[in-house]
């Protein structure tokens, strides 16, 4: 992963994650797809949780394949809540209803 994790890579995904719509939520793999490394959806994981030290970017926006937040990231709901995003259940958001269509 070393070898594909490079400044260019983490800013081309930051700024596909800075394109997603308010009110909208983009899956991992998207990212992954929209970067060029569609079988690294992990990968963007890693890099969304080293993004505050490349600024702010609305990394509450991306959630995994079945719509589910990240288990450590207290703030997330709060913030997709916030933005008018509703929960089909305590930790997943509907896809069929804020999936960004890409």
């Amino acid at each position: 992963m070393t070898k594909i994790l490079n400044d260019d890579l983490i800013y081309l995904v930051l700024s596909i994650v800075e394109e997603i719509p308010e009110g909208n939520v983009a899956t991992y793999g998207q990212i992954a797809y929209l970067a060029g490394k569609p079988k690294n959806s992990r990968l963007i994981g890693k890099i969304l949780s080293m993004a505050e030290f490349y600024g702010k970017y609305p990394c509450h926006r991306v959630v995994n394949c079945n719509g589910r937040i990240a288990p450590y990231f207290i703030e997330q709901k709060r913030l997709l809540q916030d933005e008018g995003v509703a929960f089909k259940n305590e930790k997943c958001v509907d896809l069929k209803k804020y999936k960004w269509n890409i």
